[in-house]
């Protein structure tokens, strides 16, 4: 009878998502039946009652097989409820510094707690956001996503949920897998070894050790036609067109020069007693042949670069996994454990070669040099028509300055590469004490991230006499420089360290459950336990950025921050009826004040927060097939280190040009560049930022039959206040009289005139709501050759809106389009999966679709023209395409050589569905196509090989 019952509660618990099928272990000891206790995901509770609930999705080593990924990003990106994660494609110039994570719900990493076995690791920032390249795919047991918030249990940052990656365990025996792919053009490949020894029951010992290398090539732009170009011809209403997102560090070079403005009575404009200075801009190469080099295109008189022709679209990385684990009988209900794991993982990236910004050519009039004499004087007008309509006499009237713009093709694509390092080790006790379950860990993690820049970067001394003096010509034609004049540039690049992130966990924490009372309607349990966590964020630069020896590039400000947090919670569940139970949890957190060692005297930043969570969760079951389930809750996040305390730092330029914005005060407004250009960012911490709450809900049902047949759908919704968020670029451009006090200046050092840059600052937003549903259905069909499985999965999302910053019902929402934060939330996100078995052979076909969606305006990121006359500008802001659905296919074919050997042959995006065509260019330097929502590989084939003995 025992038996069973448990054979039921294990199949309900896997369709309703508490458990995968290997996380359940029965054994039967002289005639009686002992059945273990599990602890899932999302609760501190050990029971042997499986079925829960909440809405767990658990994904096992033969889901993640069949499934043809080869890492854990990969992993992370194919789950529905996955959304706003950091891909790889973004640390090609956007702001994804070698990192990857996860994101459930499009509320970002920062809202997503990622464990490995339970526990938190070192976060890849001064948060908790973690950088998942550290987690080895090999070593995965089961990977369990909690799709609702934990905050009352698992404390600040689990307001969207938890994605929990269990390793594997108990291994008596070694697996050997090799994979290579080969989409066209490029390759990766990887290689894992997974040993154990020792058998726990009767040795009373187990040590697993796990090693695997990845390695990936890089991917150019100019391998794919959707991405090879910066100038993009397109269709828009029955009209050929060219969109153009070009750089005004061109090459052949711009050069400008300031002029003494008249009116058209041919007197000299005055403003506030001042004479009104504008400039005049042109391309030498332009003026001396007709029209712009081939790498570039027209914008005015001058011309602006195809920067995006000279990209590789996916970097280059490499990765190395160890994982030990060992467990220890002390007793016959105590166990020691020890879990350790290091990793190294480097991610090269090559951007644009350098853009210089303006430097100065000339100073004085009349002391211009024959160089700029030959190659700018001379093509200056004499009747130059300005914007009013005016002729202007820019030969006689300039001031004698002289600046120019180039782009450093000879000194190669910025390179850089990013060197993540991380050590991280568990060690406990767990076991029973009259039937209480207790489990207690130190922790100590830390993850080192170093950026090499390896070329591409002028050494500001030695490069300014080569283009000044003339020695090499930043006018000409890049193929009409000399192998001497391009190995004199190439020779002043730098290569070195330029900056260091450290960051540190120590944890200490425990827990027990057990028992309590038993009710006629079955047993109560609690659960109480504690944490004490010290995290550390460190930033150090290297010495050439402190040295300030990079072209115009200044030393950002190291700082060095830390806090304590402090956390305990009890959770309680109730059985009211047989089929009637509901748990209870409460958790109170303290988060510390944060110090900054590098301030004077050990400086105190803010001050302490806490708050305390609560949530209540309901299980109704009618039938044994149905469940009905429903939760609500609390949630609280501290805001992360750097969000409050950080020093205002350089954060490059902003990922487009842009004019100088209507209605920004005149005061500031004299400091704009006169073209459509890239202006200079700033971020700073805010001391004053409030902590994050939400408060969030479920409801839903799933029911599960007896022949492989189950259908769930849950309901989820979260709101949340004092919302985090930085406002992006083209919000404060877009409204500079709202974000008046965002607008600042700088001294550009290479002309040394005082130019206009942004700060983007970490806000409480006030407020975002974002709701949806998640839904499946599984099914088993059974033929007289084989048996097919086969799952549907989506999430739909129905709201996500955010109160935009500065107003009280003005709402932001990205749903469906384009938003102001310049990213996309998918309504609809669709897997579909299928394997089928029969014999030794096994094949998965696995679908995977997105919604279509309203791109942005085409004039945010580009100038639109008329395909056929470049000159001829088309206003962009009225141009906003349609995005097609994306969908891809995978398929996987396997063979199994006994029990001991499997072959794998696959394709990944088996019809090659090329990436949609979008002019959405925020996520990194990639035009024509968002990395972030699409696969640039195409058709990739691969061949795999596991061998276990």
């Amino acid at each position: 009878m025992l038996n069973n019952k448990v054979t039921k509660a294990v199949r309900l618990a896997i369709a309703f998502g508490a458990v995968s099928a290997t996380a359940f272990a029965a054994n039967a000891e002289q005639g009686e039946e002992k059945i273990e206790k599990i602890e899932v995901t999302g609760s501190a509770i050990k029971r042997t009652d499986l079925e829960g609930a909440l809405p767990i999705d658990v994904i096992d080593a033969s889901d993640i097989a069949k499934s043809g990924v080869t890492s854990v990003p990969d992993l992370v990106a194919n789950l529905p409820a996955m959304q706003g994660f950091t891909a790889a494609g973004e640390s090609v110039g956007g702001g994804g510094g070698g990192v990857q994570t996860a994101s459930l719900r499009n509320l970002g990493a920062e809202y997503t707690l990622v464990l490995v076995n339970g526990r938190r690791m070192a976060s890849s920032d001064s948060g908790s956001s973690i950088d998942i390249n550290s987690i080895p795919l090999s070593a995965i047991k089961r990977v369990e996503i909690l799709k609702d918030g934990a905050s009352a249990l698992y404390g600040s940052d689990a307001i969207a949920g938890v994605v929990n990656f269990i390793l594997k365990d108990d291994v008596q025996e070694t697996t050997i897998s090799a994979r290579y792919d080969k989409p066209s053009d490029t390759s990766s490949s990887n290689f894992s070894i997974t040993t154990g020894f020792g058998d726990l029951s009767s040795d009373g010992f187990n040590v697993m050790v796990s090693f695997s290398r990845d390695e990936q090539d890089n991917l150019r732009s100019i391998d794919r036609d959707f991405a090879k170009t910066g100038f993009v011809e397109f269709e828009h209403a029955g009209q050929d067109l060219v969109a153009i997102a070009g750089s005004s560090n061109a090459i052949p070079g711009n050069a400008y020069v300031p002029y003494k403005q008249k009116d058209k009575d041919g007197n000299y404009v005055t403003k506030d007693g001042e004479q009104v200075i504008k400039t005049y801009s042109l391309n030498p190469y332009k003026e001396a042949n007709g029209s712009c080099h081939t790498t570039s295109a027209p914008s005015g008189n001058a011309c602006q670069f195809d920067y995006t022709s000279t990209l590789e679209i996916q970097p280059e990385s490499e990765r190395n996994n160890l994982f030990l684990q060992g467990t220890f009988a002390v007793t016959d209900d105590t166990e020691a454990y020890v879990t350790a794991s290091a990793s190294e993982f480097k991610m090269t990236t090559r951007i644009a070669p350098y853009p210089t910004g303006g430097f100065t050519l000339n100073k004085e009039l009349g002391q211009e040099s024959a160089f700029v004499n030959d190659n700018v004087i001379k093509y200056l007008p004499t009747e130059f028509k300005d914007a009013d309509g005016v002729t202007q006499n820019v030969l006689e009237e300039r001031t004698g300055e002289v600046t120019a713009r180039w782009r450093v093709l000879p000194g190669g694509n910025r390179t850089d590469e990013w060197t993540t390092t991380t050590a991280h080790i568990v060690a406990g006790l767990r076991g029973e004490i009259n039937e209480w379950s207790y489990d207690f860990a130190i922790t100590s993690s830390g993850a080192e991230r170093e950026e090499y820049r390896i070329t591409g970067y002028p050494l500001e001394k030695e490069f300014m006499e080569l283009v000044t003096s003339g020695a090499v010509n930043i006018f000409e034609a890049p193929e009409n420089l000399s192998d001497d004049q391009n190995k004199m540039v190439a020779d002043t690049m730098f290569s070195g360290l330029w900056a260091t992130t450290d960051t540190d966990l120590l944890a200490i924490e425990g827990k027990t459950s057990g028992a309590i009372a038993e009710l006629d309607a079955g047993t109560v349990y609690l659960g109480v336990g504690f944490d004490y966590r010290q995290s550390s964020y460190s930033l150090t630069n290297g010495a050439g950025q402190n040295a300030e020896i990079v072209l115009f590039e200044s030393a950002g400000t190291e700082f060095d921050l830390e806090r304590d947090s402090y956390g305990a919670f009890a959770e309680v569940i109730v059985p009211v009826m047989e089929n009637l139970e509901v748990t209870g949890s409460l958790r109170y957190d303290e988060i510390g004040e944060i110090t900054d060692s590098k301030r004077t005297g050990n400086q105190t930043v803010n001050d302490s927060a806490d708050d305390t969570t609560y949530k209540v969760s309901i299980s109704y079951r009618p039938t044994d097939e149905l469940l009905l389930r429903a939760s609500y809750g609390t949630g609280f996040k501290a805001a992360t280190m750097r969000q409050i305390a950080a020093p205002r730092l350089e954060f490059g330029v902003t990922a487009s040009p842009y004019d100088c914005p209507a209605g920004l005060a005149p005061e500031k407004a004299q400091y704009c560049h006169q073209d459509k250009l890239q202006y200079d960012v700033y971020r700073e911490g805010e001391k004053d930022l409030q902590p994050e709450t939400s408060k969030q809900y479920t409801f839903g049902f799933v029911w599960a039959g007896d022949t492989g047949t189950s259908f769930g759908l849950d309901y989820w919704n979260i709101e949340m206040e004092n919302e985090v968020r930085r406002l992006t670029q083209n919000q404060i451009f877009g409204d500079p009289v709202t974000y008046d006090e965002l607008f600042t200046t700088k001294v550009d050092r290479g002309t040394g005139n005082t130019v206009l840059a942004i700060i983007q600052p970490a806000r409480n937003v006030g407020q975002s709501r974002t709701s949806g549903i998640d839904w499946h259905v599984d099914f088993t069909t059974n033929f007289s050759f084989g048996e097919l499985k086969s799952s549907l999965m989506g999430t739909y999302m129905i709201e996500d809106e955010s109160l935009r910053v500065g107003t009280t019902d003005v709402w932001d929402t990205s749903l469906g389009k384009v938003g102001t934060d310049e990213e996309v939330a998918f309504r609809n996100i669709i897997n579909f999966n299928n394997t089928l078995t029969h014999g030794d052979f096994t094949h998965s076909l696995n679908l995977k679709a997105r919604s279509g969606y309203t791109d942005a305006a085409a004039s945010v990121s580009f100038y639109v023209a008329k395909a056929d006359d470049w000159d001829s500008a088309v206003d962009g802001s009225v141009i906003q395409k349609h995005i097609p659905v994306y969908m891809t296919f995978d398929y996987r074919l396997a063979y199994a050589f006994g029990d001991n050997a499997n072959v794998a042959f696959g394709i990944k995006n088996l019809f090659d569905k090329e990436p949609p065509f979008t002019l959405n260019a925020a996520a990194g330097h990639q035009v024509g196509y968002d990395p972030r929502y699409a696969d640039p590989y195409g058709r990739t084939f691969y061949l795999q090989a596991d061998y276990t003995f």
